[in-house]
């Protein structure tokens, strides 16, 4: 309860109090965690446990495994799915589930299937986390092929399996396929719930093709199929892409109306909105109003700041996050905090956050966190810093960190450093703009040769674009 609450401290506290003997305790523990999404405390408390010598069972397994499918921490899985071949705790159902859920979202499917073909007897639980294991990593087709064979065999697909094959397809816009499986659903006697139907918008808005969404969202009424609170976050996510002043406000009333605007994450989802359309005020208005915030309520109203150039309101939210709410950072908290860096010109802070991350909460930097440390460093003049970091990074640079390092080539007017991110960006977007903004750059230096040479090439390449523009008129 305690957990479920935010109030992490208190619950461990009462942990700590309970009988060591009493093995119970480790089980609700790390459920708990597991459960409110606080995985590296889940993985913290089965260490202590291990430490203690008291074995995990099948009712801590799944949990530990869960954490670790979140946190992309496949070697500790392993070590996992090593006892539980040691302990013959793989003939437990749930267990073989976690470990499918586990490498899937590692990125490991193949180990996951391997886990479900060995399994002695497959039911629609092993079905349908090794379906959302295919979906989770873009593999629908397979996913739907998996389903064909096994309904062949005798086991029918339910409500979640075909939910989880409509969210696939609609993520990879498949429009055509989502409405077939819709066709096949009633055909089996199955009537989409809500869960269905959120699932079309939501790949309707992550695809960008917003007007649809709230076209499925009209048929979803006229259905007469209630919508619940992710309904309402994927809608505000909608008008947050086009900057939709006029639909955000429609949507929270509506949320008003249907008595979910208190929702935790409807919240989330309307500071987001609101900072997107360049309403900071009303955003602010509501995260402080807010008795109970979670990761991404903090994450969005940071954002919100850092990209409205409150950039010391965005630091201070950080630091105040730090103290009453640590458990909550994750590596988005962390983007935003050093976009505000960034766009503050807060170099020094910016690089000391860049290690805290590393060092103190063990967050391993992403792409999104390279390319604001290059835009940071170029920002400031830094370029041989920032194409040093480039060249360190463990992974590959994406278009982000070289475009970053691009356009502090040009505010600076580095020609030489500029040409290598141009290169790069070239190889990575060959339809990209990169040779006009170096055209641009040459001509600014007063090398109007080269200036002229990249013309040339730009004409070669050119075609014709009709415009188009996300931004919608409030």
């Amino acid at each position: 309860m305690y957990i479920e609450c935010g109030h992490l401290r208190i619950a461990h506290q009462l942990f700590d109090k309970m009988p060591k003997s009493n093995y119970c305790r480790w089980v609700v523990l790390i459920g708990a965690y597991a459960k409110g999404r606080f995985y590296k405390q889940a993985l913290n408390i089965l260490w202590e446990m291990r430490t203690e010598g008291v074995k995990p069972n099948n009712y801590v397994l799944p949990s530990a495994l869960k954490a670790c499918g979140h946190l992309f921490e496949w070697r500790i899985g392993q070590e996992i799915h090593g006892f539980i071949l040691r302990s013959s705790y793989e003939c437990d159902v749930y267990v073989s589930c976690a470990l499918i859920d586990m490498y899937s979202k590692c990125g490991f499917v193949d180990k996951a299937r391997k886990v479900f073909e060995n399994m002695i007897e497959k039911d629609l639980v092993s079905l349908n986390a090794m379906v959302a294991g295919y979906v989770h990593v873009g593999l629908v087709k397979e996913a739907l092929t998996l389903v064909e064979k096994v309904n062949l065999m005798g086991l029918r697909p339910n409500l979640v399996t075909w939910n989880t094959l409509i969210a696939g397809f609609s993520q990879a816009d498949d429009s055509l396929m989502v409405d077939e499986l819709f066709k096949l659903m009633r055909v089996n006697k199955i009537e989409p719930d809500v869960v269905s139907w959120t699932s079309i918008i939501s790949g309707f808005v992550k695809n960008f093709r917003n007007n649809e969404a709230f076209v499925m969202f009209q048929n979803m009424l006229n259905s007469g199929c209630f919508p619940n609170t992710n309904t309402i976050s994927c809608l505000l996510s909608a008008c947050a892409n086009v900057a939709n002043m006029k639909w955000g406000r429609e949507i929270h009333g509506f949320a008003m109306v249907v008595g979910v605007e208190k929702d935790i994450y409807v919240q989330s989802a309307l500071i987001d909105m609101y900072s997107k359309c360049g309403c900071i005020i009303q955003a602010s208005i509501l995260f402080w109003k807010m008795t109970r915030k979670n990761t991404p309520t903090w994450n969005s109203m940071i954002f919100g700041y850092a990209n409205h150039g409150y950039c010391n309101e965005a630091i201070e939210l950080f630091k105040r996050m730090e103290i009453e709410e640590v458990e909550k950072l994750d590596h988005l908290t962390f983007t935003a905090v050093l976009t505000a860096c960034s766009h503050g010109g807060m170099m020094e802070l910016g690089k000391n956050l860049f290690e805290s991350m590393q060092e103190k909460y063990n967050i391993k930097p992403r792409l999104e966190h390279y390319a604001c440390m290059v835009d940071l460093l170029g920002r400031a003049g830094k370029l041989t810093e920032a194409y040093g970091l480039i060249k360190a990074m463990p992974i590959q640079p994406d278009l982000f960190v070289w475009g970053a390092l691009l356009g502090a080539c040009k505010q600076h007017g580095n020609i030489e450093l500029a040409e290598v991110a141009a290169k790069h960006l070239s190889e990575l977007e060959p339809e990209g703009a990169v040779t006009g903004l170096l055209s641009n750059l040459y001509a600014e230096a007063g090398s109007w040769r080269s200036a002229a040479r990249l013309k040339k090439l730009m004409k070669k390449k050119s075609k014709s674009f009709i415009g188009h523009s996300w931004i919608e008129a409030s």
